[in-house]
């Protein structure tokens, strides 16, 4: 005799397990069959604490704990048995049997739902959207509908660096929760991860280290939907679509109420919504879901229970027998079903499957979940190994084999994801250690298997711990948010410490927080550590005021040190050789005493602008005052403008007419007319030409760096990108990537000079001296030759001889003269062409 079906139906948070274990509890006997095998731990657990160790029973296809006098049983649906010593249990409860819906796993549900009866009382429990199909399929006597315990109200979007404490947010597949898992270590300090492929060693350290307060928030997938009850106030969505095996699709209303659910326990009021990427619900969906208003189950997926195992063909057939009436869908390409049809075509199998009996063992092995997410063809090999086991002539799978097996797998190396890929695999051989028919000593294989997954699951949450947890941060949040005294101390070295933990470092008036802080605790942190810089800051501002010039320094990138840490920067002005000078940070300290340190700053800075640039503020002084007068003062502001250095060819007409007066009063403020360039000898001296490029790069006002020459060396090759004008300002002249100082190329005009009065007519031959000023090759020295306006005349002979050169306005003077008279030009006694006037 059988009991009739009642149902307890509703939202989350409703009571339902609760009530079910309640009243298995009181039978004297029952079972429960449970969706997940974390779930089934969970009442098991229940179970042993009410009835002790020996009452409970745990049924899963990794895991049998079934002492002999064990009553009360715990199984997930697909190893729940049905019958107790030879007879029904007296209680029998199917949990979440909204799942009969689920095209993959339905039809275990439908099967229990149809035919599973205990001989006093059968419970289903689930959704509201069951019970039309109840009425109408199971012909349930009596359904209690099951009201929420709080309210579930909708928030909005928000940001995950402002989600609440106590959020889960909710990702639909790995790499997107480990990279929300790994910002929020980095802003709050770590995350808790709950995803379906954990084992409940793991996933319950996991949820021991959200429940206990040492991290605020869990990211989960949608298994935190089935029944994992944690103290969660707030779920948001960081996806609103899934990968579903098949395709990727929306989510159902009921599937995100199955999932938002979960914030909110007992009578406390839960929230949901939105966050990261995730678009905002709509108004429709925001009323479904805080009402619990979900579209009704119409069908539920079904698969034939008689199977004919006479043959493949006929287990095969049987399988796919058509629904016997309607609201019921036939299972379509099940992978158990799949991999039976492949291991089914193998040749090496065809007299193993000559028999019924080997034809149902094929089926058992083909009903081994694919714990791995592999797929039917590399699901279909492994299974394929198995049954290769069992089909031998000893009929058991060969313990050394399997051995081999779990060897393979006994390691810890690796990061999450190898440790969770060893972890799936165990799985596998845990579930065959619990077919006794399978493997002789099946109690020691199943020990082993289960230490090696303890091992592994204790791996995982370890690594789990060190990718998504800062210890640090965690244990200075907990501090900061239960308000415990945290003073904040500043070290001679300028690290800082808050409650004995390195926050970070004082570098000059910057504070720089470290690791532990960079995103921690926000207003909370940065008080208490605000609270001790601001002593310490002003105490170097008023250092910094009362300094000697030696201690202050202009570094490459153009910020000036104190005591070796950045404290200023140069900022430009108007006038680019006085730039001003900003504070890198302080802005804790007092702002007369920021005043104060900034104007010292500007002091030294001008101090050093007047000591190296003496020459260069000397010719502006006479300028200004206007004791240089007509093209001479022109000239000096042109200089002054390119900071001591011009190119000879760019202001070639304005030396045309330069008179001697004047170029007398600019030679005695120490500007040398060359014959390449107009230039300031005292200037290319390092510190001023360091200085001035400097100088020059604050000026441009861009992030490109100040060009600063090798020390030491005239002429050189250089693979950086350089700037001719830049190169200038530092006292070089740029040829594509050769680099030659300006009073180098002066001298090589005087060996030009020189090799002329061999000749006639201003020519020269290129010569070692030449070669050896400028550190260059015979061709390279063409190439310089060429871009100082000089060409060749003749090439060098078979021994290498008789190369001339002569500047190019020589060439084109003498094909004037064919053409008409020339009038005498105006030669500048500095240019090298000036000997040309002695040979005439």
């Amino acid at each position: 005799m059988t009991s009739d079906l009642s149902a307890a139906l509703g939202p989350t948070n409703t009571g339902k397990t609760y009530l079910a274990v309640t009243r298995m509890l009181a039978h004297a006997d029952g079972v429960i069959g449970l969706p997940l095998r974390l779930l089934a731990r969970e009442v098991y657990e229940r179970i042993v604490r009410e009835k002790g160790v020996e009452q409970a029973a745990l049924v899963t296809g990794e895991e049998r704990i079934v002492p002999k006098s064990a009553r009360y049983f715990a199984c997930t649906a697909e190893a729940m048995p049905t019958h107790f010593r030879g007879r029904p249990f007296c209680f029998m409860a199917i949990d979440e049997v909204q799942l009969c819906a689920d095209p993959e796993r339905g039809h275990v549900f439908t099967n229990h739902l149809l035919h599973s009866r205990g001989s006093e009382e059968t419970l289903v429990l689930g959704a509201a959207t069951m019970q039309g199909v109840l009425h109408g399929l199971a012909h349930a006597d009596q359904i209690e509908p099951r009201m929420r315990f709080s309210q579930l109200t909708h928030t909005g979007p928000c940001k995950l660096s402002r989600l609440p404490k106590r959020s889960a947010i909710i990702a639909f597949s790995a790499e997107d929760v480990y990279a929300i898992a790994e910002l929020l270590r980095r802003r709050h300090g770590g995350a808790a991860v709950v995803m379906g492929s954990l084992s409940p060693r793991t996933r319950n350290a996991q949820a021991a280290l959200f429940q206990s307060g040492e991290v605020d928030y869990l990211v989960a997938t949608d298994a935190i939907g089935m029944g994992l009850n944690m103290d969660v106030n707030h779920v948001a969505f960081a996806a609103l679509t899934k990968f579903d095996g098949q395709r990727r699709r929306a989510l159902r209303a009921d599937e995100l109420g199955q999932i938002a659910g979960r914030a909110g326990r007992y009578q406390t009021d839960g929230t949901f919504g939105t966050t990261a990427s995730a678009p905002a619900f709509d108004e429709a969906m925001i009323r479904r879901l805080e009402e619990h208003d979900y579209e009704r189950v119409r069908a539920l997926y079904w698969r034939n229970r008689v199977l004919d195992f006479a043959s493949t063909g006929a287990l095969q057939a049987s399988l796919q027998a058509p629904v016997p009436r309607d609201g019921l869908i036939r299972v379509s390409r099940a992978i158990d079903a799949q991999v039976l049809g492949a291991l089914a075509e193998r040749e090496d199998f065809t007299k193993a499957l000559d028999t019924p009996e080997g034809v149902r063992r094929l089926w058992q092995v083909c009903q081994i979940p694919d714990f791995r997410k592999s797929g039917p063809d590399a699901h279909a090999r492994l299974l394929g190994d198995i049954f290769a086991q069992l089909s031998s002539p000893r009929g058991r799978i060969e313990e050394d084999w399997l051995a081999g097996k779990l060897k393979a797998l006994d390691h810890l190396k690796g990061g999450v994801d190898a440790i969770s890929s060893r972890l799936a695999h165990v799985r596998t051989w845990a579930y065959c250690t619990h077919r006794a028919d399978w493997i002789g000593d099946a109690v020691h294989w199943q020990a082993q298997a289960h230490a090696l997954e303890e091992r592994l699951s204790d791996a995982l949450h370890d690594r789990l711990l060190q990718r998504f947890v800062d210890q640090r941060t965690s244990v200075l949040a907990r501090a900061l948010n239960a308000g415990e005294e945290a003073d904040a101390v500043v070290l001679p070295d300028g690290e800082v410490k808050v409650l004995e933990h390195t926050i970070g470092h004082l570098e000059g008036l910057s504070f720089r927080p470290g690791s532990a802080a960079r995103d921690l605790a926000g207003k909370t942190l940065r008080m208490v550590a605000n609270a001790a810089l601001a002593p310490e800051i002003n105490r170097r501002l008023s250092a910094i005021v009362a300094a000697n010039d030696e201690v202050f320094c202009l570094a490459d990138d153009g910020a000036i040190h104190w005591e070796g840490a950045a404290i200023a920067r140069l900022k430009a002005d108007s006038d680019a050789l006085h730039p001003l000078v900003n504070l890198i940070g302080g802005q804790l300290g007092h702002d007369a005493a920021q005043d104060k340190a900034q104007t010292r700053v500007q002091d030294w800075l001008d101090g050093v602008i007047a000591r190296d640039l003496k020459p260069l503020l000397g010719l502006r002084a006479k300028v200004d005052a206007g004791e240089i007068i007509g093209l001479g003062r022109g000239l000096g502001f042109r200089l002054i403008e390119a900071m001591g250095a011009l190119p000879r060819h760019q202001i070639a007409s304005e030396l045309r007419d330069l008179d001697q007066p004047s170029r007398h009063a600019l030679r005695q403020c120490g500007v040398r007319f060359g014959a390449f360039h107009v230039f300031m000898p005292a200037l290319i001296r390092p510190a001023s030409a360091r200085l001035l490029s400097l100088l020059f790069a604050a000026a441009a006002e861009t992030d490109t760096a100040a060009f600063l020459p090798r020390p030491g060396l005239t002429a050189y090759m250089t693979q950086e990108s350089v700037h001719a004008p830049a190169a200038r300002v530092a006292g070089y002249a740029l040829f594509s990537r050769r680099l030659v100082r300006i009073d180098i190329l002066e001298r090589l005009a005087d060996l030009i000079r020189e090799a002329q009065k061999a000749h006639k007519g201003g020519i020269f031959s290129p010569n070692e001296a030449m070669l050896s000023l400028l550190g260059c090759s015979h061709d390279d020295l063409g190439k310089i030759l060429i871009a100082l306006k000089y060409q060749c005349k003749r090439k060098k002979d078979d021994a290498g001889k008789g190369e001339t050169w002569a500047p190019v306005h020589l060439g084109h003077q003498k094909q004037a003269k064919k053409k008409a008279p020339a009038q005498k030009p105006t030669i500048d006694p500095d240019s090298p062409f000036a000997v040309l006037q002695a040979l005439k």
